[in-house]
């Protein structure tokens, strides 16, 4: 069952453990710009040949500081859900998703139900019955 982060440590950990960079890339929004969050992996791949650092990746992203990229991932109240870990794998899979605002935790549409419940986040209950 994947997990939901959004504690800074827990986060850089996960990316860290499988050598994850975080990036951000500034992209027009009608008349202002919006910011762009994404974590590569395996830059340490990229620098052969005596390169001084991770190399910047192509597609207008750009490496930037943990904290740089955290200040971006708490202004637009995000989170992510990683998969939870099998031993012996390093899953770097992820997706962003919401949080409530003004907190470190998920919000409510980010949530997973708790394991062994029956409640299925995909269906609404209707009150008015099957319609049958």
């Amino acid at each position: 069952m994947p997990k939901i982060l959004a504690d800074h440590d827990a986060i850089r950990e996960w990316a860290e453990a499988r050598g994850g960079y975080p990036m951000s890339m500034e992209v027009p929004d009608g008349t202002r710009s919006r910011t762009l969050l994404e974590i590569t992996f395996g830059q340490h791949m990229l620098n052969a040949d005596h390169n001084e650092g991770p190399d910047q990746p192509t597609g207008g992203y750009s490496l930037v500081s943990w904290d740089d990229w955290f200040a971006e991932f708490d202004r637009q109240a995000l989170a992510i859900k990683v998969r939870d870990e099998v031993p012996g794998v390093l899953d770097n899979d992820f997706e962003f998703v919401a949080r409530e605002s003004g907190s470190r935790e998920p919000s409510a549409a980010a949530r997973q139900p708790p394991p062994g419940s029956v409640e299925d986040p995909d269906t609404d209950a209707d009150p008015r019955g099957s319609g049958v």
